[in-house]
């Protein structure tokens, strides 16, 4: 995949990989900020930025972002994470200018009009209320709180109700002066594209923006612990984690397998013993999230409340095999093709491709070749992977549960007891 980069004088990154044969190109700007580089009074800004600069800017109101995108045959859409921000389209080649006026302008001249702010804060209002009625998704909130208590990487990404309302233009200004500088940031372009003509759009259109700006990253620290909410639910909602691995951990691929092998498909041993021997649960899976300086290796499982005093000890009983015995050679070679194939096969996507790119640029400073992650990942051996377990499950548990009805169930003391 060819490569080309270029760093504006504020010290904005432009990277672009040139698709000749293609009729679109997807372009987006990534900003190095998310709910993990929030303050506590600012939870949730992050997103509600997401959300505003839809509502207009100098140049047009929000109408007329969607239909000057949409007339012309392309979409665009944002989103955030605990890390990032984007705002990103898609368009047929000959409409890259567009869309970079279109993305640029969100960064550069957002109103933050009043009377937009107030009907667009009772729209995430509905959206937090939404998710507080998912259990599958607020037990993952619970449990990111858990481990990282009293800390931005243990918030949620949407904040609190009262605190979206607090909100005003003022201090969502004063935040992208700090975040949404040059310094900060990415843009990043996958398609038809001649990527000089590239920079000299982007630069006529961003030169202005600051190269760095004030903040404190907030301190990641995993901690651990047990969080139980009783609810009267139809299902029993489960999240069992450890200390994970970073981004910039350098056995982060380790781990990675060593989850696809422990519960990441229909072929995992959680999968097969859990749901395919037992029928216990509907859902089993296990992940490693990785943040910047830190990370949770996960299991998460749905089942039925009376199930649950049989499920945990069985999934403790698979994590001891992890940790005791050397994976089989079977397993570690389908872990390691489903991983290389899932990397390969997005980069066949123009946005996926213009997303990796840009993450790598802001998380290590370059992108890294498809090649050197292929041979990181080949290079994996049975020994890695049987340190890697030992490593994660000797670490403190964090024990999340929502909608146990008041049952019994197993406590924070019989997890750790049958660990040992």
């Amino acid at each position: 995949m060819e490569i080309k980069q270029s760093v504006l004088k504020n010290g904005l990154r432009v990277i672009s990989a040139p698709r000749p044969q293609i009729e679109s190109v997807s372009l987006g700007i990534w900003v190095n900020t998310g709910s993990a580089e929030e303050t506590l009074e600012d939870n949730g800004i992050s997103h509600f930025i997401e959300h505003m600069v839809f509502k207009g800017t100098k140049k047009r109101n929000s109408l007329q972002i969607s239909e000057d995108i949409e007339n012309a045959g392309g979409s665009t859409n944002a989103y955030t994470s605990r890390h990032f921000t984007c705002f990103y389209a898609k368009m047929l080649k000959n409409d890259l200018e567009l869309a970079a006026d279109v993305i640029c302008d969100f960064i550069t001249s957002p109103t933050f009009d009043e009377k937009e702010m107030v009907k667009e804060k009772e729209v995430v209002v509905q959206e937090i209320k939404q998710y507080l009625d998912s259990p599958d998704d607020l037990v993952f909130d619970f449990f990111q709180e858990t481990c990282f208590p009293n800390q931005a990487s243990g918030r949620t990404i949407l904040g609190p109700i009262d605190t979206v309302r607090g909100f005003d233009a003022k201090r969502m200004r004063k935040y992208m002066k700090n975040h949404y500088t040059a310094k900060n940031m990415v843009v990043a372009a996958v398609g038809n594209l001649d990527h000089d003509k590239l920079v000299k759009i982007i630069e006529e259109r961003m030169a202005m923006v600051p190269e760095s700006g004030k903040y404190k990253a907030d301190e990641q620290k995993y901690v651990g612990g047990v969080r139980v909410e009783c609810k009267d639910i139809e299902q029993t909602h489960l999240v069992l984690g450890f200390k994970g691995s970073s981004y910039l951990n350098e056995d982060y691929y380790k781990y990675s397998v060593l989850s696809m092998i422990f519960g990441g498909g229909m072929s995992s041993r959680l999968f097969q013993e859990i749901r395919e021997k037992r029928g216990l649960v509907y859902t089993i899976s296990s992940f490693n999230q990785a943040l910047k300086n830190d990370g949770i290796f996960g299991i998460y499982a749905g089942t039925t409340p009376k199930e649950l005093n049989e499920l945990l000890p069985v999934v403790t009983t698979e994590i001891k095999k992890l940790v005791n015995d050397k994976v089989l050679d079977s397993e570690l070679e389908r872990a390691k093709t489903q991983i290389k194939a899932g990397l390969l096969m997005s980069l066949e996507s123009s946005s996926s491709t213009a997303e990796i790119i840009a993450r790598q640029l802001l998380l290590f400073n370059r992108v890294i070749p498809s090649d050197e992650i292929v041979q990181k990942i080949s290079a994996i051996t049975k020994d890695d992977l049987q340190d890697v377990a030992q490593k994660i499950f000797s670490t403190t548990p964090t024990y999340t549960l929502l909608g146990c009805s008041k049952m019994v169930y197993p406590d924070y003391d019989s997890i750790l007891n049958a660990l040992k």
